[in-house]
């Protein structure tokens, strides 16, 4: 908001009223009244308004309220933001020279709202100081900086041999009901004390869904530091296509004043087929597997709105995690291939390890980060070391022991210690836990001390474990040394010292 619409929103009626009068004048005025042709599905064909412009707000005569969407050479494609009862064919239709815009601020922290800025949540409207456009450009590059923060999920796996940094997009890929919407709640969770603000985008999910993710946030106490931009799958097919808009606003808001935040796009399969529905509806020319040609760009210039900021922007970040569906595994089809090439990494979940029992289900061989690693902490990192690339081969020698061939001694113990490695990587749902636990099970990893625990004694020790770490105040900081000896006396008991 700038301050000309500050000042006379802070003023009383009356002054707005007499600052209206002195600045009105008489002179002739010229406006365009179109009139609805059809209505249908969530849009409407209208005519008579030849100076509409794309994005622009159409108000109609019975309060509905519509958005440019499609521009004929004798008529209008629009999609329907509000819709009442009374809207027919014959319907007057004005011009506002309005684009859409949201209320953002610190007023939206624990609100459900839909992606025009109405409350879901049953309180009264958010009272935001400011409002942002929901379409606009990117940040330049000159305001961009080069991600260099690590952002904590609280999943073993990612943080340490798939890291995210803060600005980052990556995505979240795998077949339905594979896990991927619970690890980006574990992720949400895990932001609580971290000063990072968030904000869960739900498109086209059943209220059931919809309610149960607030009430994961709400019980876990994340609701606090979040904000939910849902749009129902029985919400108008316009509501979903500007949902992941909506949110990337409100978290592009609190970036541009100097603060971490996060937001999770669940799902844009869900906004690319809302998309693909209302570019037939509005018989734009079909593409590839009936998307429209710029379905692509439509999610590049979304998610290339995450950044992180130079210092003197504010040095906020917006860290993406959009997720995608797959069908059977396929990862190369149309849309998922597009996201794939648009974002910083994916981490992969895959519905086979989700039948046997491994989760989460991620897969390392087809998950990556191409920048997380520069923002990972040398500890973590140089623990983490070598362990993705041993831990791919122990999966590829593991493939030969179901020949039952004989294999080396040392071949064995290789083998024993992936399979070590693999269960120690388990983790339960919605337990997100601390970067200083994750060190300290890695240098128990890297030590040996597990590599002669039974399997099924693993769990209890890595319990113990985070307990110990949790009493004890090391921190990343601590050298190495004092992170060997603490976890050699908390898996021993005190009964063996570290090897000098």
């Amino acid at each position: 908001m700038d301050a000309t619409k500050r000042d006379i929103r802070e003023t009383s009626p009356i002054a707005a009223r007499s600052a209206w009068l002195k600045n009105y004048s008489f002179r002739l005025r010229i406006s365009e009244v179109g009139r609805v042709l059809s209505v249908g599905d969530g849009i409407a064909w209208i005519c008579d308004l030849p100076s509409a412009s794309m994005d622009e707000i159409i108000e109609l005569e019975d309060g509905s309220q519509a958005l440019v969407f499609h521009l004929a050479k004798a008529r209008l494609g629009v999609i329907l933001l509000r819709q009442t009862e009374r809207l027919t064919a014959g319907t007057a239709a004005y011009l506002t020279g309005k684009q859409l815009s949201i209320g953002v601020g610190d007023a939206l922290l624990g609100r459900v709202i839909d992606p025009l800025g109405e409350p879901l949540d049953g309180l009264p409207r958010p009272d935001t100081e400011a409002s942002g456009d929901l379409d606009v450009l990117s940040p330049p590059i000159t305001s961009r900086d080069f991600v260099q923060k690590p952002l904590y999920t609280g999943n073993k796996i990612i943080d340490t041999l798939i890291p995210i940094g803060k600005g980052q997009r990556q995505l979240f890929i795998g077949d339905n009901s594979t896990g991927k919407s619970s690890l980006a709640l574990d992720t949400v969770i895990n932001q609580k004390g971290k000063d990072v603000f968030c904000v869960y985008v739900l498109i086209g999910q059943k209220r059931s869904s919809v309610v149960g993710t607030i009430e994961t946030l709400r019980r876990a106490g994340a609701l606090e530091y979040t904000t939910v931009v849902a749009a129902e799958a029985t919400a108008m097919p316009g509501l979903k296509y500007l949902a992941p808009f909506a949110g990337c606003t409100v978290a592009e808001a609190w970036m541009w004043q100097g603060k971490d935040t996060l937001v999770i796009y669940d799902d844009l399969t869900t906004h690319a087929l809302s998309y693909r529905e209302l570019s037939l509806l509005l018989r734009r020319p079909p593409g590839r597997e009936a998307y429209p040609g710029d379905i692509f760009y439509l999610h590049a210039r979304l998610l290339e709105r995450s950044t992180c900021l130079v210092a003197h922007c504010g040095g906020g970040s917006m860290t993406a995690l959009p997720i995608i569906e797959t069908e059977l595994g396929e990862i190369a089809s149309y849309i998922p291939t597009n996201l794939i090439s648009i974002t910083d990494g994916q981490i992969y979940m895959d519905a086979q390890l989700f039948a046997r029992g491994f989760l989460p289900a991620l897969d390392v061989t087809k998950s990556v980060s191409r920048i997380g690693g520069k923002a990972q902490h040398p500890a973590i990192k140089a623990e983490a070391g070598r362990m993705k690339l041993d831990y791919l081969q122990f999966l590829e020698l593991e493939v030969f022991t179901r020949f039952g061939s004989r294999l080396e001694a040392s071949m064995e113990a290789r083998i024993k210690r992936g399979q070590t490695l693999r269960e120690l990587m388990k983790q339960d749902r919605l337990s997100p836990l601390p970067i200083e636990f994750e060190m300290a099970w890695l240098v128990a990893h890297n030590e040996g001390l597990f590599d002669l625990v039974e399997r099924a004694q693993l769990a209890p020790r890595l319990e113990r474990l985070r307990q110990q770490v949790a009493d004890s105040g090391l921190t990343l900081a601590d050298g190495r040394e004092q992170w060997r000896n603490a976890v050699w006396m908390w898996l021993t008991e005190g009964e063996h010292e570290p090897p000098a």
